[in-house]
């Protein structure tokens, strides 16, 4: 299993001599200040490349650029509106350019609207640390009294309703404010920018656009970017919704084993595969993380490593980020799912028998709560959680061998 590090550019709090210290392989990026639908360039390309192999000193990192996460795709080519041929072209365009540049996975989501959504992004646990949290009955407080969605109230049990409205009387201003621009933290560039009449604009536009045509749709992208990947030697991975329950009255179609299933069915090629994030999954108590990576395990091209705590019952519920090895998910289980998975490929010859692998996010502790870096993504929270699985597969090899 390859060690990665998910690291955010230039601007990211943690840096390469961070990353490179606490023994990552390789890194996790993506070009994030290209606008969604346009082209990488080589150039830019390039220049990442060379962020990510050189130290402060100007001395060489050893680290590599191992997998995109996110090449995104855009809510156009997701509706099939305005761009959307375009889009789809520019991005045939930017893997033709990844693979030139010799870099292999790409991950990407089809989650329209919201690429993850938390209500508390920095919620205290009782060891001190620092976590991101959904909460339900403060996300309903959002959807209900805040956004004020038609047709909100039917999404919610009577129990969950009532709760939230006693919440919202006691927030302050601030307080819905705060918890606004949380939910709204999901969308790609919207802690900046976006509005809630820009989330209400983009909940019209799919209104009309439920879970069988979104599939349609996903498929039509996959039909058009799969064999191309298969060409170049490229491998693409579809991220699960997070959380992996519908949202806002938006489709959700990737949140279930069933879902992946149907996925590598429908493009039936070996570069069309999943990025399997025990974090998001398992949110769903009725996702079997280590029985996924067994029956799926030839088609996962990027592990993402973290867990959860449920706190409530049923789909959905209310769910925090729990330490690596704490949550729902039993991480020994998955790592040795994984590692056999390995073992597999490597029998047959695969080239892609070593699967990247990441500590997804992490509780703030230590001095990550004065470096304040992208939430979920501190550098000591996620280097425990790094130590903790490489514990966990230098042990299930040993017992192995």
């Amino acid at each position: 299993m390859r060690q990665t590090w998910r690291w955010f550019g230039p601007k990211d709090l943690v840096s390469i001599d961070d990353v490179r210290q606490a023994g990552a392989e390789g890194i996790v990026s993506a070009l994030h200040h290209i606008p969604t639908g346009a082209i990488w360039s080589p150039e830019e390309i390039e220049a990442r490349k060379a962020q990510i192999g050189t130290l402060s000193s100007g001395a060489p990192s050893t680290l590599t650029w191992d997998v995109v996460e996110s090449l995104p795709v855009s809510e156009d080519i997701k509706k099939q509106t305005n761009d959307w041929r375009e889009h789809l072209d520019n991005y045939r365009t930017s893997m033709r350019n990844l693979a030139a540049a010799g870099v292999e996975v790409i991950c990407y989501n089809f989650m329209p609207v919201l690429d993850w959504t938390r209500t508390d992004l920095a919620y205290r646990l009782p060891t001190g640390a620092t976590c991101m949290r959904f909460d339900l009955a403060d996300f309903a407080a959002f959807d209900l009294h805040v956004l004020e969605r038609k047709g909100a109230e039917d999404d919610f049990p009577e129990d969950v309703r009532a709760e939230a409205a006693e919440r919202f009387a006691r927030m302050d201003d601030d307080q819905r404010a705060a918890l606004a621009r949380n939910v709204v933290f999901g969308l790609p560039g919207a802690a900046e920018s976006f509005t809630l009449e820009d989330v209400r604009h983009h909940l019209h536009e799919y209104s009309v656009i439920g879970e069988d045509r979104l599939r349609s749709h996903l498929v039509d992208f996959l039909s058009e970017v799969a064999p191309l990947a298969q060409e170049l030697g490229l491998r693409l991975c579809c991220h699960p919704d997070d959380p992996p329950f519908p949202l806002l009255g938006l489709p959700r179609i990737m949140s279930t084993e069933a879902d992946y299933t149907w996925l590598v069915e429908s493009v039936d090629l070996p570069a069309n595969g999943i990025t399997l994030c025990s974090g998001s999954l398992g949110a769903r108590p009725d996702n079997d993380l280590p029985g996924m990576m067994e029956r799926l395990g030839d088609r996962v091209h990027f592990l993402h490593l973290r867990n959860v705590t449920r706190e409530t019952d049923g789909i959905p519920c209310s769910f925090h980020e729990a330490e690596h090895l704490g949550g729902g998910t039993d991480m020994v289980a998955l790592v040795k799912a994984a590692l056999a998975e390995e073992a597999r490929r490597k029998a047959a010859g695969r080239a892609d028998s070593s699967i990247p692998f990441r500590p997804d996010h992490g509780q703030d502790i230590l001095d990550d709560q004065k470096r304040q870096a992208q939430p979920g993504y501190p550098a000591i929270g996620r280097l425990k959680g790094l130590a903790e699985l490489r514990g966990i597969v230098a042990a299930v090899s040993h017992t192995a061998a």
